[in-house]
């Protein structure tokens, strides 16, 4: 028999795949469907070892279901917008849509080595102009609908290079590229209402109970940050009311019942009462300010708590005090109001703020030490005294409505979507500024990208593009600019799942095809990592409810079920470029082959789980297809699975139909039954002591129905090798269709524990057919050695165990 040569063996099998279609969904709408998807991946010019894993995944599910008889998507494509492209363009000195389509191909084929059972005719890149002009259509309705709006917003801008820059291009406060400290310059942006859809978001997350990671389903929660309080306002005192032109400041608090603990209102840097005040502050108070301000949220968040007193107070809604007013650097002005009462008595944040500067700490709940965050008594609140907090919220939210100062209000921690991006790989806003019409949207979709711009890291280039830019309105005709802004890339990766449902010849016509989608969604699982557990999946879930609002779609979750696939380590930490630890994919495959990759990733660990890379367990892996290929010699070739004489087999061959049926049997259990995480590792594991046990015995009709089967359940695995042995011996016929064989699957034997008092001394095997005289005497031979007084006792518990009690 030649030797096992994976590279001609997986030449082979992948050429025969591609030339007869063999993934390709059918438009038979009447079968069984599944629809298994991978997170697509940025075409950055090469796979690693996360990518493996996660595709790896969803190709044995894919493989599996094509095998039951079900039509099967499994689609690919390429989320090819976004920065790395124009960092590349600037290092490089390469056009944007050239490295990445060029990053495409090169990725495609390394993808296909692994033998990946993906859809072809469904792939797509995001930045396809039969992408982008349906994207464009999705974001005109939306702005007609009132769903998209523009306003003001303060953004990262190095005055160096006349530029906005992504949150990650900030590094220590400094542009990336010139090391000029970034400041915060307000500029218009465009928003899309996901606050409409907030109670929907967090509703229908019930539905997802027991189908998602109940990890993602609290940190979805935990972003929507639903909570129930009073909103109210503080007046400001006349006399600063009368100068500056602003009468109140207005705040929201989750614990109403608080508010005689108020010792100082809190504000943001960016509050139209600090911009109106800055006049009246001194320089250094002035720096200050302005040092908070040019610090992003990130930044904020993790600096040290900073404070600049604002020299004016407001009026306390009850007990009429002055309450001083700190501009604090912990304050976001995009977060409610923009302003908060401190209460550091009962609230770690504003204790940490107050003990800083020395403010006043006022405990208006029982408690021995400070600050107290948890329920209990009021104490130094007026009427409210004696009251559970729990009680005394609801009393103080109603006096604020009796009185008309306040209203109790439900608020979310969502923030609208800001969408504007000022770069150029990324797709237009299609919009236009008119001097007579405002702005417009474009009525000759696609708006596409101009191939000639120059990209040097200075400023927006299409901004700088005066042809480009000049257009006439859609409604007047008359002059007018393009936007020049273009989307965030979260827009593209929102939507793909759908587009995928539609076939190539209908793209055309239509960005989602009717039929086809109440066909194939909801996606029937969903691979992809825990890192994208909240933006991605939470703008997934948005667009799906603003298409079906738009009437566009008729679906309420996107995802029926979802995997979140651990990450890929090397020596106890993930791999990266930057920590020098990353194996190639490429070399794996060409040295040990594609079959050896995917056995060795789905057998070193459940897939939810970390994977610690091992070169030996890479090896082991290979080693094992060596014993699959070589063994196979003792087949006897059938046309369907061979039939098996069992009367007269040895206890051998028992052993291995048992061992080949509990295989058969956790195969099942995996993918018929969803068994959580897909634990392929223990699938993998029965088939190894299947095989080994299929090894010590020669009944070549065992050997032969353990072939069989083994093959078929290695398919998914190790589709090349399995796929080449099952053509060889069985023709491939009636694969998928298979049956337990519950016979193989009884002991003809028991297993009794021996224990001498109560101690376990031995275990021995004796005939189910035994009578429980026969037991005890072959259980006590067995222990005889440890009975060195009389027994006083036998206890037999059947079928288990055997204790004998010594006197």
């Amino acid at each position: 028999m030649e030797e096992y040569n994976h590279k001609i063996i997986e030449s082979q099998w992948q050429k025969k795949w591609l030339e007869d279609k063999e993934f390709e969904p059918k438009e038979d709408f009447s079968l069984p469907k599944k629809y298994i998807l991978s997170m697509f991946p940025y075409p950055s010019g090469s796979i690693h070892m996360g990518h493996v894993r996660n595709y790896c995944i969803g190709d044995a599910l894919a493989r599996y279901y094509r095998q039951r008889g079900f039509n099967v998507l499994h689609p690919i494509g390429w989320d090819s917008f976004g920065m790395p492209a124009e960092n590349a363009a600037i290092k490089h000195r390469l056009h944007p849509k050239d490295w990445t389509y060029s990053n495409i191909d090169a990725m495609r084929k390394e993808l296909a080595s692994l033998g990946l059972s993906f859809s072809l005719e469904r792939e797509f890149a995001t930045s396809d102009e039969d992408y982008t002009r349906w994207e464009q259509e999705f974001f005109v309705k939306m702005w007609e609908a009132g769903l998209i709006y523009r306003k003001k917003a303060y953004l990262n801008w190095c005055e160096n290079d006349q530029t906005v820059l992504a949150n990650e291009q900030v590094i220590d406060g400094k542009c990336w590229r010139c090391d000029t400290p970034v400041v915060q310059k307000e500029m218009e942006q465009y928003y899309i209402k996901i606050t409409d859809f907030a109670e929907d978001l967090l509703q229908d997350l019930n539905l997802l109970e027991g189908k998602w990671p109940q990890q993602v389903l609290n940190m979805q929660k935990n972003w929507i940050g639903k909570s129930s309080g009073l909103q109210f306002a503080f007046e400001i005192e006349k006399k600063w009311a009368e100068k500056l032109g602003i009468d109140e400041v207005e705040v929201f608090t989750t614990r109403p019942e608080t508010i005689f603990g108020v010792s100082y209102c809190a504000i943001a840097p960016e509050h139209q009462l600090v911009q109106a005040m800055m006049p009246y502050l001194n320089k250094e108070e002035q720096d200050k300010i302005l040092e908070m301000t040019n610090m992003n949220a990130r930044s904020r968040a993790i600096a040290q708590k900073e404070g600049v007193k604002l020299g004016i107070s407001l009026i306390h809604p009850l007990s009429k005090e002055g309450i001083p007013v700190w501009v604090a650097n912990f304050v976001l002005a995009d977060y409610g109001s923009g302003a908060l009462m401190g209460v550091p008595a009962h609230d770690e944040r504003d204790y940490e703020f107050a003990s800083l500067y020395s403010l006043p700490i006022r405990k208006v709940i029982e408690c021995e030490d400070l600050p107290f965050c948890d329920e209990g008594i009021l104490c130094n609140s007026s009427t409210f005294d004696g009251l559970p907090t729990q009680e005394a919220r609801q009393k103080v939210i109603a006096w604020f409505e009796e009185h008309q100062k306040g209203r109790g209000v439900v608020n979310y921690r969502l923030k609208d979507w800001g969408i504007s991006r000022q770069r150029y790989w990324g797709t237009p806003i299609p919009l236009v500024h008119c001097s007579t019409c405002g702005i417009v949207p474009e009525s000759n979709l696609p708006v596409t990208l101009p191939y000639d711009v120059i990209i040097d890291g200075e400023g927006n280039p299409l901004q700088k593009h005066l042809e480009w830019k000049k257009c006439l309105c859609p409604k007047c005709h008359k002059e007018a600019v393009r936007e020049t802004d273009t989307m965030d890339t979260f827009m593209e990766s929102s939507w793909y799942f759908l587009r995928y449902t539609t076939p190539k010849a209908k793209r055309n016509e239509t960005a989602l095809d009717p039929q086809s989608m109440r066909y194939w969604l909801g996606v029937d699982e969903y691979i992809g990592g825990v890192e994208h557990a909240i933006l991605h999946l939470l703008y997934a879930r948005f667009w799906t409810k603003v298409l079906d609002r738009l009437g566009e779609i008729e679906l309420k979750e996107p995802f029926e079920h979802l995997l979140t696939q651990g990450m890929v380590l090397k020596d106890g930490v993930k791999m990266s470029k930057s920590k020098g630890n990353i194996v190639d994919p490429n070399g794996i495959v060409r040295d040990f082959g594609a079959d050896s990759a995917r056995l060795f990733i789905l057998f070193a660990a459940p897939p939810t789980k970390e994977l610690e890379w091992s070169d030996s367990a890479l090896e082991g892996a290979y080693r094992f297809l060596k014993r699959l290929w070589e063994r196979s010699k003792n087949i006897k070739p059938s046309d369907s699975i061979p039939c098996v004489q069992t009367q007269g087999l040895s206890q051998e061959s028992k052993l291995a139909r048992k061992k080949v049926y509990e295989a058969l049997k956790k195969s099942q259990e995996i993918f018929d039954k969803q068994m959580a995480g897909y634990p392929f590792n223990t699938l993998i594991s029965s088939c190894m002591e299947a095989l080994n046990a299929l090894s010590h015995q020669d009944n070549q009709e065992v050997w032969s129905e353990g072939y069989y089967i083994l093959l078929n359940l290695l398919e998914p695995i190790v589709p090349h090798l399995s796929h080449h042995l099952s053509e060889k011996y069985f023709g491939r016929k009636n694969f998928g269709i298979l049956e337990i064989d519950e016979g193989a699957l009884e002991d003809e034997s028991l297993h009794i524990v021996v224990s001498v008092n109560g101690k376990k001394r031995a275990e021995v095997e004796v005939p189910k057919t035994a009578s429980k005289e026969e037991i005890l005497l072959i259980a006590k031979e067995s222990v005889d050695k440890w009975i060195d007084k009389e027994v006083s006792k036998e206890i037999y518990v059947p079928s288990k165990l055997v204790n004998f009690v010594l006197k």
